[in-house]
C-alpha cells in the first residue's frame, strides 16, 4: 500500500470525504499514513480525498488529498525508523524554519522530529545553540528549548510543569493541538511527553495499562475514566492527586474528583461519574 506523510502543522481527518463532515482525530507534522482508497476512485481523475490509515495510533479517516505527501517505500522505512528515537516538541505551539526556503511553520507540543540534534556554531565571537531535525531530506531549526530529546519522568511536579502551558485550551471535537482539543487528544499528547504511548479515544484508552483500585491507592498521572448515562466510556482526565484531576471539558481546566466523580465548582455539581482508573 502507498504511504503518506503531513507536511502541514495540523491535517484533519474526517469521517467522510467532504470538508463539512466530521473531524474524528488530526495528523501533526511529520505523522505517517497508509493511504486505504481514494476519492473519486476512479483513477483516471486527480485525487481530492484519501482514506488514510494513522501510523501513530491505527486511527482511520479521510484526508484532503492537497494536504500529505506521497512517500516512496524507501523513505517511508528510513523516516519510520528514525522517528523511533525522535524527540518531541513538548510545549503547545513551537515554530521550525526550513533551511530549503527559510520559511516558518508552527508545530505542536507531541509533534515528533526525526534526527533531531543540538547545533552550536559561532558567529562573530558569539556562540549560537540550535536545534536541527530532518524531514525527507529537508533539514529545519528550532528553539532547542521547546524541545525534549528523552521522555519525562512522570511524577506530580513533572505533570504541574507539563500541563499548565494546556490550561484553558478550548475544547473541539477530534483536535489534539494547542488552539483545539478534545479530552482524549489532550491525555494523548500529554502522556506522549512522558513516554506513554496512548490509543486515540476515551474507550480505547481505558483498555490499556493497570487498573487501579480506588483513588485513595492513585497516584499523579494515573488515567481517569468516566461514562455516558448509557455506561459507554466517553471521557477521560489525568490524575494530579488524589482530590484533583486536569481534562479537557469546554476548555483545559483543573477540578475536584472524589469516588463519584468530577466535582465542578462552575456548574455547583458532579458533571462526570468516575467508573475506572488506570495506570500506563
Amino acid at each position: 500500500m502507498v504511504k503518506a506523510i503531513s507536511l502541514h502543522s495540523i491535517v484533519p481527518v474526517r469521517a467522510e470525504a467532504r470538508e463539512g463532515a466530521e473531524q474524528e482525530t488530526q495528523m501533526l507534522f511529520g505523522e505517517l499514513c497508509t493511504l486505504m482508497s481514494r476519492e473519486p476512485s476512479d483513477e483516471s481523475l486527480p485525487p481530492k480525498w484519501y482514506r488514510v490509515r494513522l501510523e501513530a495510533d491505527g486511527q482511520e479517516g479521510w484526508v484532503d488529498a492537497k494536504m500529505i505527501a506521497s512517500m516512496t517505500e524507501e523513505e517511508y522505512t528510513a523516516y519510520g525508523a528514525a522517528l523511533k528515537n525522535a524527540a518531541l516538541v513538548a510545549f503547545p505551539m513551537a515554530y521550525a524554519m526550513s533551511e530549503n526556503n527559510g520559511q516558518t511553520i508552527p508545530l505542536t507540543a507531541g509533534t515528533r522530529l526525526a534526527k533531531y540534534e543540538l547545533q552550536i556554531t559561532n558567529y562573530e565571537g558569539r556562540e549560537a545553540r540550535f536545534g536541527r531535525f530532518e524531514v525527507l531530506g529537508v533539514g529545519f531549526r528550532i528553539d532547542p528549548n521547546m524541545v525534549i530529546t528523552t521522555p519525562r519522568e512522570l511524577n506530580q511536579e513533572n505533570l504541574l510543569q507539563v500541563t499548565r502551558f494546556f490550561l484553558n485550551v478550548p475544547y473541539l471535537w477530534g483536535g489534539k493541538n494547542a488552539l483545539g482539543m478534545d479530552c482524549s487528544g489532550f491525555s494523548q499528547i500529554v502522556m506522549s511527553l512522558f513516554g506513554k504511548h496512548l490509543p486515540r479515544n476515551a474507550s480505547e484508552q481505558a483498555t490499556q495499562g493497570q487498573l487501579i483500585a480506588s483513588l485513595d491507592k492513585a497516584q499523579a498521572g494515573d488515567l481517569v475514566f468516566f461514562d455516558h448515562e448509557d455506561g459507554r466510556i466517553t471521557h477521560v482526565g489525568i490524575l494530579i492527586d488524589s482530590g484533583r484531576v486536569i481534562h479537557c471539558s469546554g476548555r483545559v481546566k483543573v477540578e475536584k474528583i472524589d469516588e463519584q466523580g468530577i466535582y465542578s465548582a462552575e456548574a455547583g455539581g458532579y458533571t462526570h461519574h468516575l467508573v475506572a482508573i488506570r495506570r500506563e
